[in-house]
């Protein structure tokens, strides 16, 4: 468990490392390219967005790998799949149902890894 509880975190941190990195860092010119429905969305909620994503990724590891307060793994694996929700809904309302693939293999993740965090409980 703990070894699926880690490579799953790791590779879901490092995209929501560079996802988050990206939207809180670039503008909405660079980022329209790969993510379009940043042109219907204000630049402060890009940002947010990007900011919790950053957070999460850090919340899966940080607090296991310290050992302090590790159920927050558990919290961010769920605030990380919740946010894909919010994906999943976005993409299906601007009529983008072909681009949904990622998000539900990273919804799918999330939720694994929700259900693999609960071995710091």
């Amino acid at each position: 468990m703990h070894i699926a509880y880690w490579v799953l975190a790791v590779l879901l941190a490092v995209f929501y490392a560079y996802a988050g990195g990206r939207k809180v860092s670039q503008s909405r010119e660079r980022l329209q390219p790969m993510m379009g429905w940043v042109d219907r969305t204000p630049m402060w909620l890009v940002r947010t967005i990007g900011g919790l994503e950053l957070a999460g990724a850090a919340g899966m590891i940080l607090p296991p790998l310290t050992g302090i307060a590790p159920v927050l793994a558990l919290a961010a694996a769920a605030g990380l799949t919740i946010i894909q929700v919010g994906g999943i809904v976005v993409h299906v309302t601007r009529g983008e149902v072909k681009v949904i693939g990622l998000n539900i293999a990273l919804l799918v993740a999330g939720a694994v890894t929700v259900g693999l965090a609960t071995i710091w409980l």
